[in-house]
């Protein structure tokens, strides 16, 4: 049982960076199984259709998050720290970003124009990182409503950043616009944001 948890995870893992790196439409049960290194008919044994793919690696991206967020809760002295966390996470995923664009983003949009079901789903990540600013906006002092423009607003900017720089594949864009989001979050906050990347 173990093993078979164990391939499992495998498929999972291999479905999920398949699907950032040529998107979930381009990415075939044989690209998956290739990368896993199995047979047809082991990957059936686990899988059997592709939307059953899709949603156990949006669970996976909803583990990792929750588990990113509460790392972030945990290690950031203040409001102002953890939410420099969301945005250091461009800086340190640029390369990726630079190449693939935001996983998220990139996921959402792509079952958006297939009209898919599991769209609801994906987008459900957007609202774990909306609802988390929120309550780090909320501690730094602001009111409900107030915090949740903030924290949609911190979302955009990342989308946007995430965006152009893989657009452009420009690394040194994505730097310079998250520096620009921190100048913003300091204004909001009213004190400065120490940036340790350059």
């Amino acid at each position: 049982m173990a093993r078979q948890d164990t391939t499992r995870e495998q498929i999972v893992a291999a479905a999920d960076r398949l699907f950032y790196e040529q998107g979930f439409d381009h990415t075939s049960f044989a690209h998956i199984a290739d990368a896993v290194g199995i047979s047809r008919g082991n990957f059936y044994y686990h899988f059997r259709a592709k939307d059953e793919i899709l949603a156990a690696v949006i669970d996976l991206r909803l583990a990792r998050t929750r588990q990113m967020l509460d790392d972030w809760q945990a290690q950031g002295a203040d409001p102002a720290a953890r939410i420099r966390s969301f945005f250091h996470m461009l800086v340190a995923n640029r390369a990726a970003i630079a190449m693939h664009g935001c996983p998220v983003g990139t996921l959402c949009n792509e079952l958006a124009k297939l009209d898919h079901p599991s769209h609801g789903a994906a987008a459900a990540l957007f609202t774990l990182f909306r609802t988390w600013l929120h309550g780090q906006f909320v501690d730094a002092g602001f009111a409900a409503a107030e915090a949740d423009r903030h924290a949609l607003h911190a979302l955009v900017l990342s989308q946007g950043i995430a965006t152009l720089a893989s657009a452009l594949r420009d690394e040194r864009t994505l730097r310079h616009e998250v520096r620009l989001a921190e100048e913003w979050l300091a204004g909001c906050l009213g004190r400065g944001a120490q940036s340790d990347h350059h």
